[in-house]
């Protein structure tokens, strides 16, 4: 039942059974207003109308006693976090990712990527706990202004998902959730509002795994 859907996921999740997804991992717009070097943006990156329906939806599809993995902008925790509580989940875990190489200079240099680990209801403990610091694999944004690696999405979905279990990302982007799902043997389900990036998604999981471009 692999899939990936062009549209909002507003719209798209509520056609989905409750309880119907083993594990969610998304990379949200991050509230920023975000424009790349080549002045690419993002749908959605302005206002945070979205955030509470968006992830009261995601708590309903997700089954009992599983987890979500959420990147998020930090200049908007604050409206994450209260997204994140009124949707019912629990805040049990933070991700880092360290990067070799900085993404801007401020205050200070950007050297980091970070995200929430989030449960609906209590999951087991796992065995072998993933270290909440990883390292990052620059993917050079060539399909997506905020493109993720599918080298570091993979071990969440490894270590957050049973086997064959069915893997959500309402927020798809150029489909490296999806990827990396497939190429841990899970099924996927992802949405994608913008319909050129659906389409960079679409032709990605065509390719052959050993012919991939990990992104």
């Amino acid at each position: 039942m692999s899939r990936i859907v062009q549209g909002n996921c507003l719209e798209v999740m509520p056609t989905f059974p409750t309880d119907s997804v083993d594990f969610i991992l998304t990379d949200p717009p991050y509230l920023v207003n975000y424009k790349d070097r080549t002045g690419r943006s993002i749908a959605g990156d302005v206002a945070g109308d979205w955030l509470g329906p968006a992830f009261a939806q995601m708590h309903r599809v997700l089954r009992e006693d599983a987890f979500c993995v959420s990147f998020y902008g930090w200049q908007a925790v604050d409206q994450f976090m209260a997204a994140w509580r009124a949707a019912g989940f629990r805040i049990v875990g933070h991700l880092v990712f360290a990067k070799s190489y900085s993404s801007s200079s401020r205050f200070l240099k950007y050297q980091h990527e970070s995200a929430y680990l989030l449960t609906k209801g209590r999951p087991a403990m796992p065995a072998s706990p993933l270290a909440d610091v990883l390292p990052w694999k620059y993917t050079g944004n060539r399909y997506h202004p905020t493109q993720k690696p599918v080298e570091c999405l993979r071990p969440l979905v490894e270590s957050f998902s049973p086997a064959r279990g069915i893997v959500l990302d309402p927020f798809a982007g150029s489909g490296s959730t999806c990827v990396a799902a497939r190429d841990a043997g899970r099924r996927y389900l992802g949405i994608e509002l913008d319909p050129k990036y659906h389409a960079v998604a679409v032709a990605r999981l065509a390719q052959p795994q050993d012919l991939r471009i990990a992104a």
